[in-house]
């Protein structure tokens, strides 16, 4: 829906509901709403239903399968080296230029052999460094991921490893999927139709230029011949997962997590309809939709409109503050 679709939408939406300023408005003419968004529990009538299109249906019991097939890419043994060699000369420099200052410091406190010049320079230096230091880290932690995570001493001895050619890093992508619920626990590598055992690290932060989520995965054996840059087959291996299947365009993303919104059963006499959001968890994208948990066979999830819904929640909730 373009953008002017959505203005056109929400006006015909405010246009539905009673007017604010009607002296006998009562509370349930309005759209309640509290200071906290997924608290929130939007009301609509009919006719609003109608107008934005709400849809409600029940999530589908499904069971995902253990293998999931992937695209893998060998990483450069030589090019991890180089990162964790500028990363360890990054920190070195800021070691040595906190001692310099720490020095300089002390000569000049003791009325020795330092001028203010000299000690506002090795100061300046320390900066520079610290500010390297904090530039070579964050390039490395979007480029190698969980491996920003280890201590050095582990990552020490995996880079030793791909280095030598006993340990391969690759990167594992998901065509189509741009994030991932829970990590698979391991992995094979089908190189030539021999599969080779792998474990998932974690999560690479960098595209690759693939536009899709990556994996990094670690093989401690290769066959020979397997080089850098290689495309390969993997498959990400996982338990079974059992959960309820919820249409992409259900689920609305937050700070707090992803949810969606149930349709809570009309009281008598009630003439609207309420939608509470629900709070689920991600277990696996898998074709059109996520496989979840949180919710119920039974419950009623809101499968289109959800966005319309999210929008009166922050349309009413910005209303509150302006009120307070």
């Amino acid at each position: 829906m373009k953008v002017w679709q959505k203005l056109f939408v929400l006006v015909a939406i405010v246009m539905l509901l009673p007017a604010a300023t009607s002296a006998r408005a009562d509370d349930d003419d309005q759209i309640k709403m509290n200071a906290n968004p997924q608290e929130t529990v939007p009301e609509l009538t009919s006719e609003q239903m109608h107008a934005v299109g709400i849809a409600v249906a029940h999530p589908l019991p499904a069971k995902v399968p253990a293998r999931e097939r992937a695209i893998g890419r060998v990483l450069d043994a030589a090019l991890l080296q180089s990162d964790v060699s500028e990363l360890s000369s990054a920190d070195a420099a800021v070691q040595t230029a906190t001692a310099e200052a720490k020095r300089l410091q002390g000569l000049y406190d003791a009325h020795a052999n330092a001028s203010l010049k000299v000690l506002q320079a090795a100061r300046a230096e320390q900066v520079r460094a610290q500010a390297k230091a904090r530039s070579e880290h964050a390039h490395f932690g979007l480029r190698w991921g969980p491996l920003a995570r280890m201590n050095a001493a582990a990552r020490s001895t995996l880079v030793r490893a791909c280095v030598h050619g006993d340990a391969v890093l690759l990167r594992a992508d998901l065509p189509g999927v741009h994030s991932i619920g829970k990590l698979p626990n391991s992995a094979v590598v089908d190189v030539d139709g021999i599969e080779v055992p792998g474990r998932v690290l974690g999560v690479l932060r960098e595209s690759g230029g693939v536009q899709s989520v990556g994996l990094l995965v670690k093989m401690s054996k290769a066959p020979q011949g397997l080089g850098s840059g290689a495309r390969i087959p993997v498959f990400l291996l996982q338990a079974e997962h059992d959960g309820l299947l919820v249409p992409r365009d259900a689920m609305i993303y937050e700070q707090t997590g992803t949810f969606v919104y149930r349709q809570m059963a009309r009281k008598a006499g009630d003439a609207k309809t309420r939608y509470e959001p629900v709070k689920v968890t991600l277990l696996r994208s898998y074709g059109d939709g996520w496989l979840v948990r949180g919710l119920d066979k039974g419950d009623e999830i809101v499968v289109h409109g959800a966005g319309v819904l999210w929008s009166l929640q922050a349309i009413g909730t910005q209303v509150d503050d302006d009120d307070d």
